[in-house]
């Protein structure tokens, strides 16, 4: 089985004993090799967030300038430039030697889908190895609605309002197929705040979009470590996803060695539940698929 979506950098502040930003100190790959293994998850793979890439810095810019809302625009000015410490180059490098030393480790990462960049994107990552990308949305505008202390907006602006302008943004970047999965893709459930009623009308506008492109969908346990208490995606719209053939990955969304595989036995048995039978495992961004049972092996 695999884990893939799996971060080697904490968010900032970073508990104590974490590496400083942008280093890899000996051992730190083997952790969540091993970590993961005692769940029974046999391979791994990393996706670091590309706007925490100084190199990726010109291109983003300050996006939460355009945010029309000061607030909003304040709380992400605050916390993203304290982020942008990694180097994509030494990353890569870093997961790429693990790989060649015989670590069963995947190179990916996680690239957050701005629809004005997202060519200056690709054109930046085209060099690298990466087996696979992973893509996702972080902010409306310049709002970060996963943030707790701008969770007020959710009333501000109406949470229908919210979902429908974050289901906006995912049906986008499904459509354009730039990534090759979907990551924890309702996640402006994670604070707990939904729509009185499930909101089918925008599970359907992703799903058509992701099945007309290509593009898988992770299931994540991610969620319950949440406020939300629910593994991404919901079990509804887990279902169109199978019900329309869009193929899975397996994740945790791990940013500690300990959490690696965390959950994995309740993110097989979502998919299960919704009707999979087998998961996506990448390769030089080429998929194949496995049993959901079988044994994972490098």
């Amino acid at each position: 089985m695999s884990d893939y979506h799996l971060h080697l950098h904490p968010h900032f502040p970073a508990p104590p004993g974490s590496p400083p930003p942008g280093e890899y100190p000996p051992g730190r790959i083997e952790a969540y090799v091993e970590a993961a293994a005692a769940r029974g998850v046999t391979e791994v793979g990393f996706t670091e967030h590309l706007y925490r890439c100084v190199e990726a810095v010109p291109i983003i810019g300050r996006f939460w300038e355009r945010e029309a809302r000061s607030d909003l625009a304040n709380q992400v000015a605050a916390f993203v430039p304290t982020e942008q410490d990694i180097s994509l180059e030494r990353y890569v490098a870093t997961v790429v030697e693990a790989k060649r030393a015989g670590l069963p480790v995947k190179l990916g990462l996680e690239v957050d889908f701005w629809p004005d960049k997202i060519e200056e994107i690709l054109e930046l990552l085209a060099p690298y190895p990466f087996d696979y990308l992973i893509g996702s949305i972080h902010w409306i505008g310049g709002w970060s609605y996963d943030f707790e202390d701008v969770v007020y907006e959710f009333e501000r602006r109406g949470v229908a309002r919210a979902w429908e302008q974050y289901f906006g943004l995912e049906t986008a970047m499904a459509a354009s197929g730039t990534v090759d999965v979907l990551a924890h893709v309702d996640y402006i459930k994670k604070l707990g705040y939904r729509p009185d009623d499930e909101p089918i009308h925008l599970y359907e506008m992703v799903v058509e979009a992701a099945a007309a492109s290509g593009t898988a969908v992770e299931v994540s346990s991610h969620g319950l470590r949440q406020p939300v208490g629910e593994i991404y995606p919901a079990p509804k719209l887990l279902e169109m996803f199978r019900s329309a053939g869009v193929p899975i990955t397996l994740a945790s969304d791990a940013h500690e060695p300990e959490l690696a595989g965390w959950g994995h036995e309740a993110v097989r048995e979502a998919a299960r539940n919704a009707g999979y039978s087998r998961y996506l495992r990448f390769e030089d961004r080429k998929p194949y698929d496995v049993a959901l049972n079988a044994p994972s092996s490098n």
